[in-house]
């Protein structure tokens, strides 16, 4: 089959190259007068390469593209929907809603300023890419981050089977209700970080902000340091290796919390049984068998 090759066109009508196949678009600009929604809609194997996008609904329902060196801007709404099979490498995602209920897409070397990004998809990977997005990742599964600079509010939602490396999180309320998450070598800022996770997992890791890490289940730290941290781990259940100071530790329900020195250790007002242990490295200990929280 022959590939069609498109180059240093402008579109602007609805559903322009609607159902493309086999086709290279290069240099191409979809915005104009027409104000045409669904550009590539349905669209299957269709290589971009530096087009610049500024229309609604671009690539819904496109089954194996790659872009390139290539901006959706903010009048982009809603641009990747319904996708499957995607690489965007090397461009700029502008638009709110920018992927949602995709799989398998790759995104490397971008910047992604879109508030709702990556809803209900899943085997999403994003590696050396900066992202802006209040609502990051809500309701997906499968998910990878490496070396990822991230800003916003509410990420990681409801999410399951995530792995997150060497990145920077500057986020509020991450990782609520997630199941299955392991984070290496991160710093991670916010408040509120991860309450009610199961099974979430963090390595190396700088965590900053109040009332941390609260109402987990199987909740594991491995060599973290804690900075600002009050109130933290609040009726989880937990097995922590912290290096240096924790403000202060409140109730937790079961586990062993290590840390070289804590502010305060807050064991009042509990609604169940906590037996959750606070050992100094230096041997002395609290919350022992002998000295337990209960309500």
């Amino acid at each position: 089959m022959t590939r069609i090759n498109i180059i240093g066109k402008q579109f602007d009508e609805e559903r322009a190259l609607y159902h493309l196949q086999n086709a290279d678009v290069t240099d191409c600009v979809f915005a104009g007068p027409a104000d045409g929604e669904s550009v590539l809609k349905e669209s299957e194997d269709v290589g971009l390469r530096n087009c610049r996008f500024s229309l609604r609904y671009p690539l819904w329902h496109v089954k194996g593209f790659t872009m390139t060196e290539s901006s959706m801007d903010d009048k982009t709404r809603a641009a990747i929907w319904y996708a499957e099979n995607g690489s965007i490498t090397d461009s700029m995602l502008s638009g709110i809603k920018a992927v949602r209920e995709c799989a398998h897409i790759r995104l490397e070397r971008c910047q992604v300023d879109s508030q709702e990004f990556g809803w209900k998809s899943r085997d999403i990977i994003l590696s050396d890419t900066d992202i802006v997005s209040e609502y990051l990742f809500m309701d997906s599964r499968d998910v990878k981050l490496r070396s990822v600079k991230m800003k916003g509010k509410y990420s990681f939602q409801y999410i399951e089977n995530l792995e997150i490396e060497d990145c920077e999180l500057d986020t509020k309320d991450a990782f609520w209700h997630s199941r299955n998450v392991t984070v290496k070598d991160s710093i991670i800022k916010g408040e509120y970080l991860g309450w009610f996770s199961e099974n979430l997992t963090l390595t190396g890791c700088k965590i900053i902000g109040t009332q941390p890490l609260c109402y987990c289940k199987n909740l594991t730290l491995i060599n973290c340091t804690m900075e600002d941290t009050d109130l933290a781990f609040e009726y989880s259940d937990v097995e922590a290796d912290v290096k240096g100071h924790i403000l202060s530790v409140k109730n937790p329900r079961s586990g062993r919390i290590i840390a070289d020195s804590v502010g305060e250790i807050i064991r009042s007002d509990a609604v169940m049984e906590c037996t959750g242990e606070v050992i100094f490295r230096s041997g002395v200990q609290r919350f022992s068998e002998a000295e337990k929280c209960s309500a």
